[in-house]
């Protein structure tokens, strides 16, 4: 059985996880596949900055291979990992305690999600709408489809949703999913129109200063990974807009960037910063990709975005930045600069792909150009 050590240890600055084996060609080609690695003759193995999630991948990377010896990380045992990431599948996927679903069911979800495919929803609305309604039908898994009613709808809100304490987004979720599936499936008589919404919560969008966003680009050493991150905020594109684009999408001519089948399947054009066009050509003459832009281990392959997102937050760390920054951070960032500087939100609007300019106001709530002007009564007295 081959034997893997986990330690924790400080690294020019840095608290790092240590990952240490005897030398093992199996091993070897793991370890090089995690995104942002490096490996250090000083502590003799290979180190990413320490959090929780990269100990989460690494034991899921290794387990079926090795025997992972994490006694030396103090701040987790194995117990609190696994508990850790049972209460994280139960809170996404909540099933585990409902019935099997019937034959019957298991037809007509196949049919919803061939609907769904026909009518090229996004495959992240097609997954999300399809378990949403294997949940709804395995809480009513001895009751005919035909025979459920709004009153059934509103009870499952309630005893199941609300009893569990679900998420208002995933109870909007259900709801959306439930009233799709019975207008476009069943084509029942159940008035999907009186469901009940739950109320949503106006948070407004996190936001970096312009100095935080430098930070963290410059305490990023791999150029390709500068690039990826330097893009979302230049450009203000979602994460899957990012890993999607190809080098066609790039025209250095004209200087914008082509976002194809974004949200909602809209495309749309960005402006092409001339600093981030210098970048991705120094980045280009050292790899010579040969689909996406941006790609993964195996050629041709898009780049994962669970490795993009333990790029930023291994620079996170390491800029020294106590905030759960995500990517959608960089994004809302970029909106609220752009307003900042007297941009027109109805450009912004377009920038970002917003269906709604309603959408897009959010940024005048968190933007210093609309409360820098503001006096304090208590600074006249």
């Amino acid at each position: 059985m081959l034997n893997v050590f986990l330690r924790v240890v400080f690294h020019r600055g840095q608290q790092c996880l240590l990952i240490q084996f005897e030398p093992e060609e199996k091993l070897t080609k793991i370890v090089k596949s995690i995104e942002g690695i490096s490996f250090s003759m000083t502590h003799r193995g290979w180190y990413l900055i320490f959090t929780e999630e990269v100990v989460y991948t690494i034991l899921e990377l290794f387990q079926k291979v090795a025997f992972v010896d994490y006694t030396a990380v103090k701040e987790f045992s194995y117990s609190k990992i696994k508990l850790l990431k049972e209460k994280k599948s139960k809170i996404t996927s909540p099933v585990a305690d409902l019935p099997l679903l019937k034959e019957s069911h298991i037809l007509k979800i196949e049919k919803f999600k061939n609907y769904l495919e026909v009518r090229r929803y996004g495959d992240s609305t097609v997954k999300s709408y399809t378990e949403a309604i294997k949940v709804f039908l395995r809480y009513f898994r001895e009751r005919e489809i035909s025979e459920i009613t709004n009153e059934d709808c509103i009870e499952f809100n309630s005893n199941y949703i609300l009893k569990n304490g679900y998420s208002s987004s995933y109870q909007n979720q259900i709801v959306n999913a439930i009233k799709l599936y019975f207008r476009e499936v069943e084509k029942s008589a159940i008035d999907i129109d009186q469901l009940w919404r739950p109320k949503r919560a106006k948070t407004l969008p996190h936001v970096l200063n312009k100095e935080e966003i430098k930070q963290i680009l410059q305490c990023i050493g791999n150029l390709k990974h500068k690039c990826m991150l330097s893009l979302i905020y230049s450009c203000g594109l979602r994460c899957g807009e990012l890993l999607s684009l190809k080098l066609m999408d790039i025209d250095s001519v004209r200087m914008m960037i082509f976002i194809r089948e974004a949200k909602g399947k809209r495309d749309r054009i960005v402006p092409l910063s001339p600093k981030i066009l210098e970048l991705l050509r120094d980045y280009y003459k050292t790899v010579r990709t040969k689909v996406y832009l941006f790609e993964g281990q195996n050629e041709g392959d898009a780049y994962g975005s669970r490795s993009l997102q333990l790029v930023l937050k291994a620079a996170v760390a390491k800029a020294k930045i106590d905030k759960p920054v995500t990517l959608h951070w960089l994004r809302h960032s970029y909106a609220t600069h752009l307003l900042d500087n007297g941009t027109d939100v109805r450009y912004i609007q377009e920038l970002l792909g917003h269906k709604s300019l309603r959408t897009t106001e959010i940024y005048t709530h968190v933007s210093q150009r609309s409360i820098q002007g503001i006096v304090s009564p208590f600074d006249t007295l």
